[in-house]
């Protein structure tokens, strides 16, 4: 059911998002109960049909996140993240400031190399239950890691939806988003870790050495560890757990040998987890984020309607087909409106709609080492950070946090993630301007 791009015919499909978005802002309803009223609202009003509906779901991303938030669960049972929290509370002594910093760098190289749904969804639930235990609001510190996973998963090719979009469409390889990311992604990483500690200093403030404070510092330490030696810790099903992580990640690195997709090796691995664990599987499947999952479906069906009626293919092209032949004025248009879109839509329908487009663009003006498709990738990456909804790490990590008992509004994430964008694009911008200077 293709449609043109008419004004009239999309006007329902994008009253629709916008009020639900609204809901979604103003937290005037449950996230996943208003998209899923938002598809029930385009089905009933005949907008799509539910063949339609169905077939604009993203199966891959939901296999996905299903199998790890599995295997996360298991791992979790077998009481892995507590020997961690327990090891970065003695490494730190219980420096906010230290916790930042050191659950910051492992996140970004973990969403790198693994992926940033898979890093929030195995980082936050550990970062909850220390900063809890330290007696810290463990708030800034879930914003903190969701938006640190995003600029971490820009680097490589497997980090972030976008990037494999981008990559297996154009041809460019691990090796080249690693090369041409990375100078990018370091120094975008470090001004974004300063500001989030900028901003909340009061926080993340180090531990003086008064010895009153000394005293009940170590005191915490000792809670905690008497508290972990309380806990069952049940080796044999914790190296089964982790042993199905590490397998599915070389799956994940391999899959171009492999040709298995990533949604496919998730949930594989964790259904093999089930029966070897010999665990509780009605308790398994009550961990798993099932109303993510929910929010998930109904805004790639919201969204791809959207895309079916031309919507984001006509921004596109009327932003991008008409800004001149000035490279630098196109790679910094590409990078900004990817990264501005990508905030409020989901990026990977934008990403899919953007290939044909760049394609036409460097017919008409070639731009040397793939350049745009940089741009592109950043744009998309970095803006994911912008709201809650704008990357799939963030649905994710808020939706963990929720479930234990740690409200973060769309409000309070935009008000930091809006900032580190800014300060993520502004990087992207000096980085790509100085590459295009080299290039031409």
């Amino acid at each position: 059911m293709e449609h043109a791009v008419e004004h009239s015919s999309a006007l329902i499909p994008i009253l629709v998002f916008l009020v639900v978005y609204a809901g979604i802002t103003f937290e005037l309803v449950n996230k996943a109960a208003a998209v899923l009223t938002g598809v029930g609202v385009l089905v009933v009003l005949k907008v799509t049909t539910e063949h339609h509906a169905v077939g604009y779901i993203d199966f891959e991303t939901l296999m996905l996140l299903t199998g790890m938030m599995i295997i996360v669960s298991l791992i979790k049972e077998s009481g892995f993240f507590t020997i961690v929290s327990v090891k970065i509370a003695e490494i730190t002594k219980g420096s906010p400031v230290k916790i930042l910093v050191l659950f910051s760098i492992v996140t970004a190289i973990m969403s790198a190399f693994l992926d940033n749904v898979t890093t929030v969804l195995i980082i936050i639930p550990i970062i909850i239950e220390l900063t809890r235990g330290m007696g810290l609001d463990p708030k800034n510190y879930v914003l903190s890691q969701a938006l640190i996973s995003n600029i971490g998963g820009a680097a490589t090719l497997i980090g972030d939806p976008p990037n494999v979009i981008i990559g297996s469409k154009v041809g460019l390889t691990f090796n080249q988003f690693i090369v041409n990311m990375t100078p990018a992604v370091i120094p975008a990483f470090f001004l974004a870790l300063a500001y989030i500690w900028f901003i909340n200093r009061v926080e993340f403030k180090p531990i003086n050495t008064n010895l009153t404070k000394l005293v009940s510092v170590q005191l915490l330490l000792q809670k905690i560890r008497f508290e972990f030696a309380n806990i069952r810790i049940d080796k044999t099903l914790m190296i089964k757990s982790l042993s199905c992580l590490i397998l599915a990640i070389m799956l994940f690195i391999t899959q171009t040998m492999t040709g298995l997709a990533p949604g496919v090796v998730a949930l594989g691995m964790s259904m093999v987890l089930l029966l070897i664990s010999n665990a509780n599987v009605e308790h398994v499947l009550e961990e798993v984020e099932w109303s993510t999952l929910l929010f998930f479906t109904g805004l790639f069906i919201l969204v791809g309607v959207l895309e079916e009626y031309g919507v984001i293919e006509w921004i596109a092209h009327n932003v991008f087909m008409n800004i001149g032949d000035d490279p630098y004025v196109i790679v910094l248009t590409v990078l900004w409106v990817s990264g501005i879109i990508s905030g409020f839509l989901d990026n990977i329908p934008f990403t899919i709609t953007m290939i044909p487009i760049i394609h036409l663009m460097l017919e008409s003006n070639p731009i040397p080492n793939d350049i745009l498709w940089w741009a592109l990738a950043l744009g998309a990456c970095f803006g994911g950070n912008i709201t809650m909804i704008g990357a799939s790490a963030n649905i994710v990590s808020v939706g963990i946090a929720k479930k234990y008992g740690v409200e973060i509004s769309f409000i309070d994430f935009m008000k930091k993630g809006i900032i580190v964008t800014f300060i993520s694009l502004i990087v992207a911008s000096i980085y790509l301007i100085i590459f295009l200077k080299v290039s031409l």
